[in-house]
């Protein structure tokens, strides 16, 4: 990547500040700081992703804004083009749909506009929501230099509703010295027992990631399995409800700083997600061991070795699908073992975040050089 005889910058801009997009935006921002490229990162200054920018040697500037569009948006798309201004990137980088709007509108193609949706935000709501967030997508096609997917059922989707920008498959990485097999520690090694298998659910708990589903599927785990314990790790909105739906055997953690110990204490980890662009925590219970069981939406089956992709994909919305999966695995720990060693090394080989980083740089050097809009694979280094 160049731009002159000057470093070259990039400016991350992100609204969600906590979970997978935020760990995406730190890893990006810590390999391309060490990298030599001079990265800012615009996002609202609360949350774990200020803290991360900030130990990784990049500047962090707190952008105001809500997770949702609405009256809002004019006003933090001035204050947006007020920072882009006042960075003066050579890239604007912007993840995720509300990142993705105002950066857009603020931009409008002045300066290359790399845009990642880490799923699509059509896909989030229905009816006149649905239609009017499919609009702007194929609207802001005019001010996109670059689409990123992660999958490419993510692009299938995309180009399916007629959003055709010029794309670029870059599949999300993990820090693999960082995710690795090891001892459980903490609240997750108490939890742990070879007589009662855990189950982990890590993410955000909202009706994207489907734990209604789970709690639903649980209870028929439970009669088969009764040892098994779930534990859901994180909080959203959904909170309340789900902790007054979980039968006795689900254990809410909360939001943690650290998921680690969690992915090395679960027997399985579980994410029954209604939509996603490629689901990071799966690939983080990969790379420490944990074999896992996913929805079968965008970027899981290309995100999973094939014996996860036999025994570990159910429908989404599937309650008792997933339960089957769930039992048929926890009764055959043998199994287990041999999909949590294919699953490491798995990840080792297809999702290492250097590759990520390394791929991203090309992505930059082809916007600023104006080079050829065609489709091109990640580096395979």
């Amino acid at each position: 990547m160049t731009s002159g005889t000057r470093t070259p910058s990039v400016l991350h801009v992100t609204q969600p500040v906590d979970g997978g997009v935020a760990r995406v935006v730190a890893d990006l921002a810590r390999g391309q700081q060490a990298a030599g490229i001079r990265v800012v990162v615009a996002c609202p200054p609360s949350g774990a992703l200020p803290g991360l920018v900030r130990e990784a040697g990049c500047e962090h500037i707190a952008w105001h804004a809500t997770r949702s569009p609405g009256p809002t948006v004019p006003r933090e798309t001035h204050r947006l083009a007020a920072i882009v201004d006042r960075v003066r990137p050579d890239v604007v980088h912007a993840h995720s749909a509300k990142a993705g709007l105002a950066a857009r509108l603020a931009v409008r193609g002045r300066t290359p506009t790399v845009f990642q949706p880490h799923a699509w935000s059509f896909e989030a709501v229905t009816g006149a929501g649905a239609r009017a967030a499919l609009k702007w997508e194929r609207f802001a096609t005019r001010w996109t230099s670059r689409l990123v997917c992660v999958s490419r059922a993510e692009h299938r989707t995309g180009t399916a509703h007629g959003i055709e920008p010029p794309w670029t498959l870059v599949p999300n990485g993990v820090d693999l010295h960082r995710f690795c097999p090891g001892p459980p520690a903490g609240t997750a090694a108490a939890l742990t027992s070879a007589t009662r298998p855990l189950v982990v659910c890590v993410g955000r708990l909202c009706r994207q990631k489907g734990q209604d589903v789970l709690v639903d599927a649980w209870r028929e785990v439970v009669r088969e399995v009764p040892d098994a314990r779930l534990v859901l790790v994180g909080d959203g909105p959904d909170g309340a409800r789900l902790r007054a739906a979980a039968p006795a055997s689900v254990s809410f953690a909360g939001p943690v700083a650290d998921p680690v110990p969690w992915y090395r204490a679960a027997r399985l980890l579980v994410l029954p997600s209604r939509w996603e662009g490629m689901a990071l925590a799966p690939l983080e219970a990969m790379a420490c061991g944990s074999p896992v069981v996913v929805t079968d939406v965008a970027g899981a089956r290309e995100s999973l070795p094939p014996g996860l992709a036999e025994a570990g994909l159910v429908p989404p919305q599937d309650a008792h699908a997933l339960a089957r999966a769930l039992v048929a695995l926890l009764r055959a720990p043998e199994r287990l073992t041999a999909l949590g060693l294919e699953a490491h090394q798995h990840a080792h080989a297809h999702h290492d975040v250097r590759r990520t980083v390394a791929a991203m740089a090309d992505v930059y050097g082809d916007v600023l050089g104006q080079q050829s809009t065609a489709h091109r694979e990640p580096i395979t280094t």
